[in-house]
């Protein structure tokens, strides 16, 4: 009789700890083939290329690729929600304007340069539905936060004056982005600063009650 003891089956949480990695693995490559080709010409057989599997090993993980563009969507807002709530803090908010400029921007704009993959989504017309719904409940959610922001700053400031600030403020801000995402290196960092600038040249006389700063820090920069 053989002393040798039987194989013990692969314990879940071992098997669920590589399917999640494997499902990483997935997730960005489907976002480096958004990125280079869009959504819309993305397929499944250039995900599981650029993943290095095969077709069948994708599809044990989604069915079609709006299930992968859903799952990407959901796991970046999430991370965006956490990004919001790490940024716009009671302690950011009693910085100087132009401070606590660089404290909000700076990491928002670092996410979205490590992340192009969200704004290739949401400019998709033919995104699933559900990408959509995640984008505008984020686009609530941070221009509920720059309200916020911006009634500590101008408390005398109507409701509707601070709706059309944020909003005004938050549409510089996209459009920016676009130009910063759209360079590498120094280049990169110029057009951060330049998108910096515009947002302090607008908010500046809007919130800051000493506009002296405000022209200082943008001299620095």
């Amino acid at each position: 009789m053989s002393d040798t003891k039987p194989a013990e089956p692969e314990k879940p949480r071992r098997r669920q700890a590589r399917g999640e990695r494997r499902m990483a693995q997935l997730l960005e490559a489907a976002a480096s083939v958004f990125c280079k080709v869009g959504y819309t010409s993305a397929s499944t057989n250039a995900i599981a290329r650029e993943a290095g599997v095969s077709p069948g090993t994708l599809y044990q993980f989604f069915p079609n690729k709006e299930a992968i563009a859903v799952e990407l969507g959901e796991r970046l807002s999430h991370q965006m929600h956490e990004a919001h709530s790490q940024v716009f803090t009671e302690a950011n908010a009693s910085l100087p304007l132009p401070d606590m400029m660089d404290a909000i921007v700076d990491p928002l704009i670092e996410f979205n340069c490590r992340n192009p993959v969200f704004l290739a989504l949401i400019h998709s017309s033919d995104v699933p539905g559900k990408v959509v719904e995640e984008h505008d409940a984020l686009h609530a959610a941070l221009l509920a936060r720059v309200e916020g922001l911006i009634s500590v700053f101008a408390p005398g400031l109507p409701a509707d004056g601070r709706t059309r600030t944020a909003e005004m403020a938050f549409a510089l801000f996209t459009s920016g982005l676009e130009l910063v995402l759209a360079h590498e290196g120094t280049e990169r960092d110029a057009y951060a600063a330049e998108l910096k600038a515009a947002l302090l040249g607008y908010l500046g006389p809007r919130l800051d009650p000493d506009p002296a700063s405000s022209q200082r820090s943008a001299a620095r920069s």
